[in-house]
């Protein structure tokens, strides 16, 4: 019986303090053909009002052999861009950001754009902040439309946002209110896991809405190197293999332990990853 089985995607989160090229060289040496690229500026700069030249950025790409699926904008507190902001330029601003990350996804023909709820001021009623990011999520979701992109709303931390944003149903709630078909859904096992969710949960709240994943471990922190963990990560593959999710893993590890060493991480994952691979086809 034919299988189809999620493909593991490297991020450069954990390579803050090497450059892009450094990423590339170990994503290719490691195994990893495809590759999610989270905004840093180190890396690659996208604001409001411009960004670095996909052009470059896609050559250095192609010449490790990695194709980039989807763009991981910054976003949350601190990062400027609040999708439920207040303050009527920062809105002006982020609305602009996001459509920028919208366009750059478009000509790297990635067609996933991450994207949160954002965050509430603690002297204001959480209920209006989330309006906000509601109506945000509306106009951009309407811009993702129009550019065929799919923006994937993921799950906040309790620490992360105090907007009703944390568990799936939460986010099944989001996403009838905006009401787009470009508005789906990034699983983040380090929000599930944090939420006290499992797998089937999400796919049970959220079903086909599920496109994107990002795929790591928690231990004491969450998002912590695949094996450094107490996450069962097998069985978290085996359970989205049985859901039939058939999208990319992306190993979005931002653990400082790995910092100066960011390519073990990797090659941790990929060696975890091609091991469970065997156990799931035999």
């Amino acid at each position: 019986m034919w299988m189809i089985v999620p493909m593991l995607t490297t991020m450069n989160c954990e390579y803050r303090f090497f450059d892009i090229q450094h990423f590339f060289m170990s994503a290719e040496k490691n195994g990893f053909t495809t590759a999610e690229l989270w905004c840093g500026p180190m890396h690659f700069f996208l604001d409001y009002r411009c960004h670095d030249s996909v052009t470059a950025l896609s050559k250095l790409a192609i010449n490790h052999g990695v194709h980039i699926v989807a763009i991981c904008p910054q976003q949350t507190n601190p990062n400027p861009y609040n999708v439920a902001v207040r303050n009527i330029a920062a809105r002006k601003r982020t609305y602009l950001y996001f459509c920028n990350a919208i366009d750059v996804a478009h000509e790297l023909g990635a067609n996933i754009v991450t994207i949160t709820a954002g965050w509430g001021y603690l002297n204001e009623s959480a209920g209006d902040a989330l309006l906000r990011s509601i109506e945000m999520l509306k106009r951009v979701a309407i811009y993702a439309e129009k550019q065929n992109i799919t923006i994937a709303l993921e799950a906040l931390q309790s620490w992360e946002s105090n907007l009703p944003c944390h568990t799936s149903l939460d986010l099944a709630h989001i996403l009838d209110a905006v009401g787009s078909p470009a508005l789906r859904v990034c699983l983040d096992t380090g929000a599930m896991d944090a939420a006290g969710e499992t797998i089937h949960d999400y796919f049970t709240n959220l079903g086909t809405n599920i496109v994107h994943c990002h795929f790591v471990d928690s231990g004491t922190e969450s998002h912590v190197a695949w094996g450094d963990g107490r996450r069962n990560m097998a069985a978290d593959l085996a359970s989205l293999v049985a859901e039939g999710y058939a999208g990319y893993l992306s190993v979005e590890t931002v653990d400082s332990a790995h910092f100066d060493n960011p390519e073990k991480a990797d090659a941790q994952a990929m060696r975890m990853y091609r091991h469970c691979l065997g156990g799931l086809q035999s």
